[in-house]
């Protein structure tokens, strides 16, 4: 089989880097470099890496970065690569046994194939959740990238994808965003890949739902704007303008969805009217419709026990 170039953006990750190094030890006779980009860490991370791959023989490379920036990290890298075959995965995420060799012996049996994408296992806070099953591909890459901007198929985790590096090219991460430079990075992979599936998981992802939702609750308008202007880019690469408004609206709702769970009605309700302004299918109408009834109440309720609070 071909050889395959890992990436691994770590800050800090000296607590959870050995884990993950050590889960990517079965693949070893495909894997023919780890790139660990050590990006801006105060802590172990470069010598714990160091001291767990020369454990377990694992060809690492340590690159030093100061991107402070997952996807910046992950460019260096991108740039260094030198294997026909590119896996991304995270330095706190557990790669599972034969789930790259799966993704690998795909790409070889689906001849032309230069993007295989897999299911993955999640955690939230400790706690595990359902296998995310690939669904809804087809081999245009087109109509991939559009359905996946708009939510109609699967979202890609890092950790769950492997790509080719020649459809790869020049293709890099966005810097400098809060959220979903996951998202355009492999839109526009896909909008020039052939795409095969595997059904089975390829890796373990740890997801704090706390630490995701408060990126957007930081300077919220300023993010959600630097963020538009990314996604209006994809335009460069045939993206349809109705599936670049879509997927503004259900950005633009999540954002909603945690505004209104923090109690911040006021922002809950301006970033609810951009949703509300976007194409939608049927059930983000009604999500949109609910959301703007329970702002409606929780107002209404609020308002006479902060009077009684005054008085």
């Amino acid at each position: 089989m071909e050889a395959v170039s890992v990436i691994i953006p770590a800050h800090n990750a000296a607590r959870t880097i050995a884990r993950t190094l050590a889960s990517l030890v079965s693949e070893k006779a495909v894997i023919g470099e780890v790139l660990l980009v050590d990006d801006s860490s105060s802590d172990a991370t470069a010598a714990v890496a160091t001291e767990t791959a020369l454990r377990f023989a694992l060809p690492m490379c340590v690159i030093k970065s100061s991107c402070r920036d997952a996807g910046g990290s992950r460019n260096l890298a991108l740039e260094q690569a030198r294997f026909p075959w590119i896996y991304m995965i995270d330095a706190d995420d557990l790669h599972l046994e034969g789930g790259l060799r799966a993704l690998l012996a795909k790409a070889v049996a689906e001849s032309g194939a230069d993007m295989v994408v897999g299911a993955y296992r999640r955690q939230v806070e400790g706690k595990e959740r359902s296998t995310k099953l690939p669904g809804g591909y087809t081999a245009s890459g087109p109509t991939n990238a559009c359905a996946y901007l708009e939510g109609r198929i699967r979202s890609i985790a890092v950790g769950s994808a492997l790509v080719s590096r020649q459809v790869v090219g020049e293709t890099r991460f966005a810097t400098g965003l809060a959220y979903d430079e996951d998202t355009l990075f492999w839109t526009r992979v896909m909008a020039k890949a052939s795409l095969a599936v595997v059904t089975r998981p390829i890796f373990i992802y740890f997801v704090s739902a706390e630490r995701s939702d408060d990126r957007f609750t930081v300077r919220p308008a300023a993010r959600f704007l630097e963020w538009r202007l990314a996604l209006r880019r994809l335009r460069s690469c045939g993206i349809a303008e109705r599936s670049l408004k879509i997927r503004e609206g259900l950005v633009a709702l999540k954002i909603a969805r945690v505004h209104y769970s923090r109690g911040d009605f006021d922002m809950a309700a301006r970033f609810l009217g951009v949703a509300e302004a976007a194409p939608r299918a049927g059930a983000d109408i009604w999500r949109c419709m609910r959301y703007r009834l329970k702002i409606a109440l929780r107002r209404r309720f609020s308002a006479p026990a902060a009077q009684l609070q005054r008085a």
